[in-house]
């Protein structure tokens, strides 16, 4: 049976089984999305919950254990770590790969609601998730600053203005805003003045609430008309609150403004962005699994000139970093690499041919297969990415092997004296199997990858299929059309004249012939001396293998730059801010940094207030000629010389696994049921690690040491005067707990009304 002669004989069936594969792989490779790594749903919630006034314990305790008693339920889920801090609480879910995370994203949503009568009932809203796909970092970073509006008019043009219509664009999956600054109104009492009107926290807190309403009225239902019924009850800005009755006291009102100020003010005050020395928004735009990141940048930056014109022209737009740019660039030296290996494969088959038919006919398998590779990569949801061409550039090697043993036994059979057309059959009939069978055996060797599992296992299921269908895809084109093209374009040899350069090129190839005989024959004659040889050999490479440095993923260049900054517990917001400013000042005067970011306050990496973020994006490389870890060495030291301040810096993995960010690139997790001996072990534990000569910034996110002030209740008392406990931490939660009283529905969102001691008195010692 010779699977060849069909296509032989039908050349024209041929010619258009290959134009169909042409086709269909050149609409499969445009409508492939580009991405930097293969798509990798790493099945990851994150959970987060908000308690505003409360310490860490009562986080932990009240908040953070209903939920993972509830969450320690759900089926395939893999590890869970939760995070307490001042007021808050985050829950990182960490499910096994073969979880799907629409399914669990559902369990946890039952999960939250089935704790909820667990959960305390001064929370301002419900605990809240979001899926985390590890792989999925932001693809654009955009900063929004004005040197003249107030911060949270800022806020209202990024967050409903921008925010929501990038979100709206196909193939973003979500935009968060960093830093946000959203309007409140703040009542900064004086606590000289409550008590001169003997007027409480709790009665400003009631009345404020009785004040702003915002319910349905009803309709006035006439003979011939109705009527929709609208209240003034709702307070929009300071001014409106300013004159509110609180209490009365001598038969006269006591104002809130006379019980101290109201101002127009943001929901989150002790937070601070900054991006190149301005007070700044920053949008992180996340795109769609499966979507071309450089599409999605794309749209998203055709809508900024759109968005120049609708905002007032004080408000300025600066790009923080575009992951489109740097895909375009790695990929378009992947690209390179994969012309220069298939120019230099046609070479290497020219110079052993020196025939330009002979070999052409071959290199034809080269981007027949690789084209024909871009049909069941659409079909199967894949990326042009690093990986899949890096697969496509080590299968050059492979596919035009098939080919050219194809042509090497056809024009045996010329050399032979047979036609071309007698030779085309009988050589391809003698072959075929011999090609079907190494072409299924090339391709066997990667079927072990597509068993891997866990995160590799992922990352290389992609390039193992993209290589073995480039390999099945040059298997069939050698036995269908090369020997087709044989049969029209090889020429007998018979009587064929050689120049000069074929004649010089085969006395080079006979001396070359002649150098391998000899040296064979020497290998063979000492084949005691050769075989210690290869034993030498083999136990130098497994030395070899055991003393290299071995890694998830290599370091890359990738332009960005991650620092954490660590400063005392109990740190002021005032003084932690001063601190992150001359880090930023550090990191943007480095002259291969083109734009810089930072956060510092609570919410941030170290929600309790003592930590701060560093975003720096570099130059391009013509710009700068040091790498990213070059520039992260330079800037390391001069940080160190900031007094009071620890900094963290890192060049950020391609995948981040976990869910959240880290100070360092590799976690260890201690647990253990005593909490005490935990957290006196974990202190033990990072002393003796930071003694470890290869190890740097080691550093704990254990944060126990913070100053804290207790109030001890004397119950006795307070029961003789008439006060509660209940009462008594209502009255120190909203005094200190920038606890939010009352609500605002405004058309465009939803804002603060918070009752406070004013900040001269919320200092502590």
């Amino acid at each position: 049976m010779n699977i060849s002669e069909l296509f032989i004989k039908r050349p024209i069936m041929t010619t258009l089984v290959m134009f169909g594969i042409v086709i269909f792989g050149v609409f499969a490779y445009r409508l492939l999305p580009v991405s930097d790594l293969p798509n990798v749903d790493y099945p990851t919630i994150q959970v987060s919950a908000s308690l505003p006034g409360a310490s860490p314990e009562t986080m932990a305790s009240a908040v953070a254990t209903p939920l993972e008693r509830q969450f320690s339920t759900i089926a395939g889920l893999d590890t869970m770590t939760s995070t307490s801090s001042q007021g808050s609480t985050s829950v990182t879910l960490q499910f096994d790969l073969s979880r799907n995370i629409d399914a669990a994203a559902q369990d946890v949503q039952a999960m939250i609601t089935a704790a909820g009568g667990q959960l305390p009932t001064g929370m301002p809203s419900p605990p809240t998730f979001r899926k985390v796909n590890p792989a999925e970092q932001p693809v654009l970073y955009l900063a929004v600053y004005s040197d003249v509006l107030p911060v949270y008019q800022v806020d209202e043009y990024a967050e409903t203005l921008m925010a929501e219509r990038i979100s709206m664009i196909s193939g973003v999956a979500q935009v968060q805003v960093y830093g946000a600054r959203k309007y409140a109104v703040r009542a900064q009492l004086d606590p000289k003045k409550l008590a001169a009107y003997n007027v409480g926290l709790d009665e400003v807190a009631t009345a404020i609430r009785n004040a702003n309403v915002n319910l349905p009225v009803g309709t006035l239902d006439g003979s011939h008309k109705a009527f929709t019924v609208q209240a003034n009850g709702q307070l929009m800005d300071a001014a409106s609150y300013r004159p509110l009755i609180v209490a009365y006291r001598n038969g006269a009102p006591v104002r809130l403004d006379q019980l101290g100020q109201v101002i127009d003010g943001v929901q989150e005050d002790k937070v601070t962005n900054v991006y190149n020395g301005h007070e700044a928004m920053v949008l992180a735009v996340q795109r769609q699994p499966g979507t071309n990141t450089v599409d999605v940048v794309n749209a998203v930056r055709s809508l900024l000139p759109q968005f120049e014109q609708e905002i007032p022209p004080s408000i300025k737009l600066g790009i923080l970093s575009d992951r489109a740019q740097d895909i375009k660039a790695s990929i378009h030296d992947v690209k390179f690499t994969l012309d220069l290996a298939i120019v230099l494969v046609i070479l290497v088959i020219f110079l052993f041919l020196r025939n330009l038919s002979a070999t052409i006919i071959p290199s034809l398998a080269l981007p027949m297969a690789i084209i024909g590779t871009f049909s069941v990569m659409y079909l199967l949801d894949y990326t042009v990415d690093n990986l899949s061409m890096m697969a496509l550039v080590l299968s050059v090697g492979f596919v035009v092997d098939d080919a050219i043993v194809m042509l090497e036994n056809i024009v045996r059979h010329v050399e032979m004296g047979k036609s071309v057309w007698e030779a085309s059959l009988d050589g391809s009939r003698e072959i075929s199997f011999t090609i079907l069978s190494m072409t299924l055996s090339l391709a066997a060797v990667f079927i072990p990858i597509l068993f891997m599992s866990g995160m590799i296992g992922r990352l290389l299921h992609e390039f193992a299929v993209v290589i073995m269908v480039a390999i099945l895809v040059s298997g069939f084109v050698s036995l269908t059309l090369t020997p087709m093209l044989c049969s029209r374009f090889i020429r007998a040899h018979g009587h064929d004249r050689h120049g000069r350069a074929y004649n010089a090129g085969e006395a080079a190839w006979n001396w070359f012939a002649r150098q391998y005989d000899w040296s064979l024959q020497k290998v063979l004659n000492h084949r005691f001396a050769t075989l210690m040889a290869s034993i030498v050999v083999l136990v130098i490479t497994g030395y070899i293998f055991v003393i290299i440095p071995k890694g998830f993923l290599p370091s890359e260049d990738s332009g960005n730059v991650i620092g954490f900054t660590l400063a005392q517990q109990g740190i002021s917001f005032a003084s932690m801010n001063a601190h992150q400013n001359a880090v930023a000042k550090i990191c943007q005067s480095n002259p291969n940094v083109e734009s810089e970011m930072s956060f510092s306050g609570a919410g941030g990496p170290s929600a309790g207030g003592n930590g701060g973020l560093v975003f720096m994006h570099l130059k391009p490389h013509p710009e700068r000629t040091l790498t990213t870890d070059q520039v992260i060495a330079q800037i390391r030291p001069k940080l160190a010389q900031v007094p009071g301040v620890l900094s963290f810096l890192q060049n950020p993995p391609p995948i981040q696994i976990g869910g959240h960010l880290t100070r360092g690139l590799y976690q260890y997790t201690l647990q253990g049921t005593d909490t005490d001996a935990l957290y006196q072990q974990s202190q033990v534990f990072e002393q003796q690690m930071a003694r470890l000569p290869d190890l740097i910034d080691v550093n704990s996110d254990l944060q126990m040491d913070n100053p804290q002030a207790n109030v001890m209740i004397d119950r006795n008392k307070a029961a003789t005067l008439g006060v509660t406990p209940l009462q008594i931490e209502t009255a120190l939660s909203i005094a200190f707990g920038d606890n939010q009283v009352s609500t605002i529905y405004a058309p465009q969102d939803e804002y603060w009304v918070v009752a406070e001691l004013a900040p001269q008195y919320q200092e502590g010692p």
